[in-house]
């Protein structure tokens, strides 16, 4: 399901691109996200992650739940910790392994 260069990115690059276009911020909104994602060339395949990674925690839960209403965010998670532990990769995704 997941290509280790989408989310390598996602990683290392989408932190920088969303500064650079909004400004340093503690948390970005969705509409920031998804169109950084989809302006700066990443995989919309990935956005959950996306969402994951830069939105309030207390926003994603009903956001996924509009947006993706088929995806369960604790799999999915569940699935991102389970890749980076067998490739041995966290970069800014270290979070995701606590």
């Amino acid at each position: 399901m997941f290509k280790r260069a989408a989310i390598k990115k996602y990683g290392k690059k989408l932190l920088p691109a969303l500064q650079k276009r909004y400004g340093e911020q503690q948390y970005y909104n969705p509409s920031q996200v998804r169109t950084t994602v989809y302006k700066g060339n990443f995989s919309p395949r990935y956005l959950p992650l996306g969402y994951l990674m830069f939105i309030e925690p207390n926003q994603l839960p009903s956001l996924i739940k509009e947006e993706f209403p088929n995806l369960c965010i604790n799999n999915y998670t569940q699935e991102i910790r389970d890749y980076l532990d067998k490739h041995k990769y966290y970069g800014l995704l270290k979070f995701l392994a606590e």
